[in-house]
């Protein structure tokens, strides 16, 4: 039996669209609670502009005030609303393509309140066979710790070969997976967060993709993995 976890993040959605959704639900808050109309706007700027850490912090001293409560406030909206975010239609297909044929499962970073609320809006709770959450276990677990792969590879009980990760993040998706004897698929979407993101050696995927559309093809014929050819839109590395 095949088995085939995915990263959840620029993998199977688009993360811009998590974020604009929660800078949208903090700017209700904020207009709502604070007068303030315009914090969307502000906080989406400071991410395209600044990347995404301490993003409220930025916006809060752009008003010219810092409060820890307002900040808190803030970024507990952020990861507990109900987002407004969709499968990308490759990721749709990929899954009912791959399901007939291989055990799904879902690994995936993050505070596990936040992650939890995307897997349910994107309606996997229903499409993967085992969700893991590494947050729920506490941050020393997040990718690259082994114990959410040997979790996976446990509960399926299939040996390392015929287990394939998924995902976008060559900084901590790959190099756990490849140790273990899994096989990699890194998925450089345009729009990702980390579609430029050159690895460090050891750190690679086996083979890349712009999308999910060759994977089932791939790996349904798994015996042909390695050698096969994927599609790399993205090169060079920029």
């Amino acid at each position: 039996m095949l088995c085939v976890a995915f990263d959840l993040d620029d993998t199977l959605y688009l993360e811009r669209s998590y974020v604009l959704s929660g800078f949208r639900a903090a700017g209700v808050w904020a207009e709502t609670e604070l007068g303030i109309p315009d914090l969307t706007e502000r906080a989406l700027h400071e991410f395209e502009s600044g990347g995404r850490g301490k993003v409220f912090n930025r916006v809060l001293a752009g008003y010219g005030f810092f409060d820890r409560h307002v900040l808190g406030r803030l970024v507990q909206v952020y990861r507990s609303h109900t987002p407004s975010i969709a499968l990308l239609p490759d990721a749709t297909q990929c899954l009912r393509a791959l399901r007939p044929h291989a055990c799904l499962a879902l690994i995936t970073d993050g505070p596990a309140a936040a992650q939890r609320e995307k897997v349910r809006a994107l309606g996997l709770h229903h499409g993967m066979d085992l969700v893991v959450l590494t947050g729920a276990w506490g941050q020393e677990f997040s990718k690259p710790n082994p114990r959410a792969f040997a979790y996976v590879q446990q509960r399926f009980a299939v040996p390392p070969e015929c287990c394939v990760y998924i995902g976008d993040n060559p900084a901590k998706d790959f190099i756990t997976p490849r140790r273990l004897g899994w096989r990699t698929v890194r998925v450089r979407r345009e729009g990702g967060l980390h579609c430029r993101r050159k690895p460090k050696t050891g750190y690679e995927a086996e083979r890349e993709c712009g999308d999910l559309t060759p994977v089932p093809a791939l790996l349904i014929n798994a015996e042909n993995f390695r050698d096969a050819k994927l599609y790399v839109p993205l090169d060079p590395f920029r």
